[in-house]
């Protein structure tokens, strides 16, 4: 090569991920595979560009690997690529709106001026209503609509019905989401497969890395010496 390139590690060094990351990305078709020089990989200035471009899709949009490959890998003609871009955007949209709608009720839960929300809440049984499946069982006693969802099936369970699709929890996420292990945004629990613990492999690989750290230091203090008559 006549132009200047990097390693692997100065690669991913550029944008803080790991480099399990970037050959990870590659085995999914995010990125292509990289020229190499002397067995390793070589990443001149225009890949270094394009690796940024899948942070910014994997990370900072938040897409799924196979709608980032339509973008950054450059195999794609524009038209199709910016229409997986448009499809995001929407995804976003739906959960930036349950998201709105899961903020705006604990700001109301809020304005509750009792101790005990559960004993002295006036509107606790309408929210009830409103914003749980309780709202499916007509009567108007709890234990009775508990024993009549319970007898008759009015509520429905909260796992997957395959002709339903999978159902929404509390906030209205499909799936039932559940806070990512490395920054506490939320993960679609996936349909098929191991539950997802992390919203993206590079909160992944921050998360290891983290946890790998305090192993190494508590280690280390374990192999210290202790003081005498301890």
């Amino acid at each position: 090569m006549s132009h200047p390139v990097v390693g692997i590690g100065e690669a991913a060094a550029l944008y803080d991920i790991a480099p399990s990351t970037l050959r990870w990305w590659e085995r999914q078709g995010v990125l292509p595979p990289p020229e190499r020089v002397r067995g390793r990989r070589a990443y001149p200035d225009a890949e270094l560009r394009r690796i940024g471009l899948a942070y910014l899709c994997c990370v900072t949009g938040a897409m799924p690997l196979a709608h980032a490959a339509r973008v950054a890998s450059g195999r794609e003609r524009n038209a199709a690529w910016q229409a997986t871009v448009r499809e995001q955007i929407t995804r976003l949209d739906e959960q930036a709106a349950r998201l709105t709608a899961a903020r705006r009720y604990l700001e109301h839960l809020l304005g509750c001026p009792d101790d005990d929300p559960v004993a002295r809440c006036p509107v606790l049984d309408e929210d009830l209503a409103a914003h749980t499946p309780r709202g499916r069982v007509p009567e108007a006693d709890l234990t009775a609509a508990a024993r009549a969802a319970r007898a008759g099936g009015t509520a429905a369970p909260r796992d997957e019905n395959p002709e339903r699709g999978p159902e929404r929890d509390a906030t209205g996420a499909r799936g039932g989401a559940v806070p990512c292990a490395g920054c506490g945004r939320a993960v679609a629990r996936a349909p098929r497969g191991r539950p997802r613990t992390h919203c993206s492999p590079a909160c992944r690989q921050r998360a290891y890395r983290a946890r790998t750290a305090r192993q190494r230091q508590g280690a280390g203090a374990e192999e210290r010496p202790r003081p005498a008559g301890r």
